[in-house]
């Protein structure tokens, strides 16, 4: 009350006062003590606290055209009872009462007649085309739509009466029933049916791996907006097929990441290769592994370049694991295996280079002349050995193969083969030709001589199954 007379509110005054009355309670005096107050004393800050005031003071509702309520039709019954006569209704019952014939009248056009006897001869046989279908069962049915336990509640038996109109489809519902691209699945907050779609197409197992990669999806998908003061921001959903509108029900998320972010991640990845930086090299092609299986791509040319740039980085990370090898290496023989191995990797032509010049040296250093005389002249058929700036490279191992020609002999049992095609083991390091048994990884195709690494994580990938059999590497939704 005393807040009220503060402020000028004579009605909100008057009404606290009665409710306080009515409970056989007192505001003698209190009135008075705030009238007579000092206004000096008073906060020079004070004020009257309002809601805000809406932005829209129209009524600016969205509506829907919708049938009579059953309360109108009930007004319409009384009215008529009344003797005020319901010209709308009437009209509506006489309209219905002509569109729908009785029940009693035969159709003129005989449909019994024409099902009992049939001359058109359109049997249930199929005529000797045998397809097969039938035996599938259920398997080509269409899947039973889940039972919505509301649905009783929109249907009303009357015609007239008013029907609720059908809930609208959360962006995320759409987004998982629209795609079978796991970056899709992350976008929309479904992250168990995301690691079950990588299980089943790339048998990724370990997703600790691609944990960054996969919150960024969810992240990446919607932005937020904020509200008027003291309301919650709102979420809106970014859609990557709104450029000729709102899409509805087949809305796909905007994914983070792009066919421009593997290319980076190559480039760095060669940047640190051409420099000595293995390590760093490295560290750039895994993180380009992870994010592949997360990359969608807008047309077949960019899911041809994705998988390219799976190969790639295969090979290099391969590349970089016989590198390292060779570094902690002591004994001839395999360090001479070794170097041969790097060579045999799909590399750029300028690191094709630099494995070539490596591997000619060892082997010379370790008087392995034969494979020393087979790197020479796959190093002088390099088309960048023409070039000036790899003069002197060339007068080198003209001369490493004008020696090595002469001694043609090799200090070491070497297990190396040039003449044959072989791939490389990635877990000892070691050539698998085509006539030995090997299992390779579900997602980036690393191969593995025999059964020791099957069901067990990639060493090059570092997160998929090797020998499982799948589908493979989904790039497009």
């Amino acid at each position: 009350a005393s807040s009220s007379k503060m402020h000028a509110l004579e009605e909100d005054a008057e009404r606290i006062q009665v409710a306080i009355e009515t409970q056989e309670k007192s505001v003698e005096g209190l009135l008075e003590k705030v009238l007579s107050e000092d206004p000096a004393k008073k906060r020079s800050g004070g004020c009257l606290l309002q809601p805000p005031t809406p932005i829209f003071r129209a009524n600016n509702w969205p509506t829907l055209p919708v049938q009579k309520t059953t309360l109108e039709d009930l007004e319409a019954a009384e009215a008529q009872q009344n003797g005020e006569p319901h010209k709308e209704t009437h009209q509506t019952t006489t309209n219905a009462a002509q569109d729908y014939p009785k029940e009693e009248e035969e159709d003129d056009f005989g449909d019994a007649d024409l099902m009992e006897d049939d001359d058109l001869g359109f049997g249930d046989d199929d005529g000797g085309w045998d397809d097969d279908l039938d035996d599938f069962g259920d398997e080509l049915s269409p899947t039973k739509a889940p039972t919505d336990e509301m649905m009783g509640m929109q249907e009303v038996l009357d015609d007239s009466a008013f029907q609720m109109p059908p809930a609208g489809r959360p962006a995320a519902g759409c987004w998982v029933a629209n795609s079978s691209h796991a970056a899709d699945h992350l976008a929309a907050g479904s992250a168990s049916s995301a690691m079950q779609l990588l299980n089943r197409q790339i048998a990724a197992s370990d997703f600790s791996v691609l944990k960054t990669s996969m919150i960024g999806c969810y992240l990446g998908a919607t932005t937020s907006l904020p509200g008027i003061p003291g309301s919650a921001s709102m979420n809106v959903p970014i859609m990557r097929n709104d450029s000729n509108g709102h899409p509805g029900a087949e809305s796909l998320p905007r994914t983070y990441l792009k066919l421009k972010h593997l290319v980076a991640g190559v480039r760095s990845g060669y940047r640190a290769f051409q420099g000595g930086k293995f390590n760093e090299a490295k560290t750039a092609f895994t993180d380009v592994f992870t994010k592949i299986p997360l990359v969608v791509s807008e047309s077949k040319k960019d899911a041809n370049e994705v998988k390219e740039m799976l190969e790639i980085c295969r090979e290099y990370i391969t590349a970089i694991r016989i590198k390292a090898a060779m570094a902690e290496c002591k004994d001839p023989a395999r360090s001479t295996e070794l170097s041969a191995y790097f060579t045999h990797c799909n590399l750029q032509p300028m690191h094709l280079l630099l494995a070539l010049r490596s591997a000619m040296g060892t082997a010379f250093k370790h008087k392995n002349y034969i494979v020393a005389a087979s790197f020479a002249r796959r190093l002088l058929e390099l088309p960048d050995m023409n070039s000036e700036r790899n003069a002197d490279l060339r007068v080198k191992a003209t001369k490493v193969l004008q020696k090595s020609e002469q001694m043609a002999r090799n200090e070491h049992t070497l297990n190396y083969n040039e003449s044959t095609s072989f791939v490389i083991d990635c877990k000892a390091l070691l050539p698998v030709y085509n006539s030995d048994v090997s299992t390779k990884c579900s997602f980036c195709g690393s191969t593995y001589a025999g059964d020791s690494m099957k069901n067990k994580v990639c060493l090059t990938c570092g997160f998929s199954a090797v020998g499982v059999n799948t589908l493979g590497l989904v790039t497009g939704s």
